[in-house]
């Protein structure tokens, strides 16, 4: 008997082509969409209702019967999961990724649960990464490209519930292989466009949105390294560390140079800038890891990563291949060193040679070996050579 999978149709090319594929393998495909939020308008002006109706075509076009589509009624559980977290850390002074809780909470968290409950084995996405299936196990990989790859927005989830996922685009290394192959297979949405990073704010404006949900604006002070008033804001909460653009700065600074925010107070609702190197990081304090390998070989990695810095490197073939950080979706991957507490708590360590900038609390570390994921953690703070920089969450 096939497998019984269900895939997430969004309406989308990514997810049309994953579930295109995922028949071709032989599997039992049923589809859902998730209905995430309510609109008072129709047709092509409901981002929602469109989606839905592109998601329609895509399930009739690759011959999946209407008992086998099924709409996910998810407003609720949606706000109080991602949209509502999302903007109370942002209120706090944080720099959230919401597609890293989305991934946890909901997509790998509440849909798997319930399309387990509801007899599939596995549910399937268009996300650009690869899960290798091994026993009862699995492993998380970097995607085809490092440009193109997804794996840093799932390494999130927790690993009991990526055991049950498949990714049928792990092979492909840019969305226009994606859109070629749509449009080899004919399928009707293989020319729309992609939509803004954030799926909930429909016209990529997140400062607007922000605003919308937190009052409108509070006017606040920005100010130098040395606390020297130098222009005003329109609330703390929508400036995040190393942002260069819309400090709207009245005068350059004596030296010439650009100004980035460093530190971002919401309680006195103060945004610091200075130049550029104040950016500079050489430790990350995180909260408590997220394993998605067998928690004793991980500790096992990363202490051996740790003693190789100030001892004899270790040999092995599992200790050979570098461990590198990601502390952005799209950043290059980065050497480091690890300490960790009787807490699972997680501090890394750059090299002094390292250039390591625009580190913000809120943000997401990922811990890879090679291409493969090793574990993820929540940035609490950071700590600069100038220990005036550091940083800590609010």
């Amino acid at each position: 008997m096939s497998k019984k999978v269900i895939i997430g149709l969004s309406g989308g090319v990514d997810s049309a082509v994953a579930a295109a594929r995922l028949l071709e393998q032989g599997y039992d495909v049923h589809a859902f969409f998730m209905k995430l939020e309510e609109s008072d308008c129709d047709g092509e002006d409901n981002p929602t209702a469109q989606a839905l109706a592109d998601a329609r075509k895509v399930a009739a076009y690759l011959g999946i019967p209407p008992e086998k589509f099924h709409v996910w009624e998810l407003v609720d559980r949606f706000e109080r999961g991602v949209i509502t977290p999302f903007v109370e850390a942002y209120a706090s002074g944080l720099t959230p990724n919401p597609c890293v809780r989305c991934n946890r909470v909901f997509k790998f968290g509440y849909v798997v649960e319930r399309a387990l409950r509801e007899g599939f084995d596995y549910v399937a996405t268009g996300h650009y990464a690869c899960l290798d299936h091994i026993g009862d196990g699995f492993r998380l990989r970097r995607g085809a490209s490092l440009e193109k790859d997804q794996s840093y927005v799932l390494a999130g989830a927790r690993a009991e519930m990526l055991a049950h996922a498949i990714f049928p685009l792990f092979d492909v290394r840019d969305k226009a292989e994606t859109r070629a192959e749509a449009q080899r297979r004919g399928l009707p949405v293989a020319h729309k466009r992609d939509s803004f990073d954030i799926c909930f704010i429909h016209d990529g404006d997140t400062r607007g949105f922000l605003r919308g949900k937190l009052g409108g604006a509070q006017p606040g002070a920005i100010v130098d390294e040395n606390g020297a008033v130098v222009g005003q804001h329109l609330g703390a909460f929508l400036y995040t560390v190393g942002q260069r653009r819309g400090l709207h700065l009245p005068r350059p600074h004596e030296d010439g140079q650009p100004r980035y925010v460093t530190g971002v107070d919401v309680n006195r609702n103060v945004v610091t800038v200075g130049p550029l190197e104040t950016l500079d990081v050489h430790q990350i304090r995180c909260g408590r890891i997220n394993w998605l390998v067998e928690p004793g070989f991980g500790r096992q990695l990363l202490t051996v990563s740790g003693q190789e810095s100030r001892e004899a490197p270790h040999e092995t073939k599992e200790t050979e291949t570098p461990l590198t950080v990601q502390f952005r979706a799209h950043s290059h991957p980065e050497p480091a060193t690890f300490k960790i507490d009787d807490q699972d708590r997680l501090t890394v360590i750059f090299p002094e040679t390292a250039t390591i900038r625009g580190v913000a609390p809120g943000q997401s570390l990922v811990i890879y070996h090679g291409n493969w994921v090793i574990a993820q953690a929540g940035i609490t703070g950071t700590q600069s050579a100038n220990p005036r920089q550091d940083t800590t969450e609010s």
